[in-house]
């Protein structure tokens, strides 16, 4: 390959540092109509968010409201006029379920609780001279953005 596809006269190309795949592809806008139309989903995503003062939880609440309402006036009209009612999948958990999901829950909440406990009681000062810092640096850069930036700049 041409030096004019290296970044700083590495050995590597960007699309190699990037990963070399499907997403290296859309980041260098290889794929121009999908990373158009990334760019343009995220617009809307903002507008609706940011400019609209709408809440993810609002947004939701409301898709949820609409669908409910869809399936409801659905399987009225179909019983009126004789036709079969949507097509909805069997929900239903099984107790295996529930208990597998409960204790995989557990122990993580466990280890988590665990490695707090070593944190506070000091067993761990490299641990908690870490976390302190994350947490500091997490309260300086929430300090100076928002939610909504914060989000869109940490997804990648």
């Amino acid at each position: 390959m041409g030096s004019s596809n290296r970044l700083f006269n590495r050995q590597r190309t960007v699309h190699e540092i990037l990963g070399g795949g499907f997403v290296a592809d859309v980041m260098l806008w290889r794929r121009g109509n999908l990373t158009m139309g990334i760019l343009l989903v995220t617009l809307a995503a903002w507008v609706v968010f940011e400019k609209s003062g709408y809440t993810l939880l609002s947004l939701v609440s409301n898709v949820l409201l609409l669908l409910i309402g869809i399936l409801f006036l659905w399987a009225k009209s179909a019983a009126i006029l004789n036709r079969p009612a949507p097509p909805l999948p069997e929900l239903y958990l099984s107790e295996e379920t529930v208990n597998e999901m409960g204790a995989f829950i557990r122990a993580h909440v466990n280890d988590i609780l665990s490695a707090s406990k070593d944190i506070a009681l000091g067993k761990d000062a490299r641990l908690f001279f870490k976390v302190a810092g994350y947490l500091l640096l997490t309260s300086l850069v929430g300090g100076l953005t928002d939610f909504l930036t914060l989000g869109y700049t940490s997804k990648s």
